[in-house]
Parts: structure tokens; C-alpha cells; sequence
């Protein structure tokens, strides 16, 4: 089966089976390690991407549901101002990451701003329901998330937050 979609900006094609599962199809296809394959089911994090502007675990999504889809994984998220906003933003809250959910904590983060600019702190507990995580310090990350709101703000409509 071909199947075309958008992977970080680009148009490609994907030409194999239609239940081949996206964190698959990523990896081994396309060379894209920074969603990890953890749990299969959806309930980790670890394989967390954007997925037609949602965040999504692509372990559950099949080739077939990507076809004239937008997905974005943390390889291309990683080339804007965003980005290095967040990745500023965790480490001078000093919020340590394993590495192994650490794109789905920046995806989730993004996905949340762009939904809700100024999150309170139950809305940013919310917002990462989905990351199972031990390595975080929850409330660094609410401090993080805070401050990327706050610098986030002062660049889109100047002054202070």
C-alpha cells in the first residue's frame, strides 16, 4: 500500500502494509528515534508525536489512518524557537530527563500552550496525563511550563506576561 502524508514539513511515502503502526513506520523507515516504542499501548507517553495538530501515540496509529496527514515528531519540532524555549525552560527549572520521555514531555508542553497560553496549574497537570514519568519533579515541571508561558508571551505581544 502507498501512502502519502506530511512527516516535519515534507510530503513522503510510505509503501507497505496498512497495520504497520506509526512508531514503526517512524523508526524504520524514516529514521526518526525520538519516539520510543514503550508500553505498545498507548498509555506510556514514550512514543508521543503531533499528529494533525493533536498529540498522539503513534503506537497506536496504523499506516492506514496516516495517509494526507500532517505529523510531526520531535526531530522536526526541534528546529524552531519553540523548541529551544521549552528545552531552555526545563533546564533552568532544573528538571531532569531520562531521555526516554522526554519528546513526549516538550510535544505535550507545545500542544498545551497552543491550546491554553497562560495554563493554570491543574491544566498543566492535565496536559501531561499521558506521560507516565518517573525521572519528573512535578513541580518543576508546573515552574517550567509557567515560565515558558510567561517568555512566550513577552515574544508574541511584548512587555511582561
Amino acid at each position: 500500500m502507498k501512502i502519502s502524508f506530511i512527516l516535519n514539513g515534507e510530503d513522503v511515502v510510505f509503501n507497505g502494509e496498512a497495520g504497520v503502526r506509526l512508531i514503526d513506520i517512524l523508526r524504520s523507515n524514516f529514521g526518526l528515534f525520538g519516539a520510543k516504542p514503550g508500553c505498545l499501548a498507548g498509555q506510556c507517553g514514550a512514543c508521543t508525536i503531533i499528529f494533525n495538530d493533536r498529540v498522539s501515540p503513534a503506537c497506536l496509529i496504523p499506516a492506514f489512518k496516516i495517509q494526507d496527514s500532517e505529523i510531526i515528531t520531535i526531530e522536526g519540532f526541534s528546529q524552531t524557537i519553540e523548541y529551544q524555549e521549552i528545552m531552555t525552560a526545563f533546564a533552568n527549572a532544573h528538571l531532569g530527563n531520562c531521555g526516554y520521555c522526554e519528546a513526549g514531555k516538550v510535544l505535550c508542553t507545545e500542544a498545551l500552550l497552543e491550546q491554553i497560553p497562560s495554563p493554570t496549574k491543574k491544566e498543566i497537570l492535565m496536559g501531561f496525563s499521558g506521560i507516565k514519568c518517573r525521572c519528573t519533579n512535578v513541580e518543576r515541571l508546573v515552574r517550567a511550563v509557567d515560565s515558558i508561558a510567561a517568555i512566550r508571551q513577552r515574544r508574541l505581544y511584548g512587555g511582561s506576561s
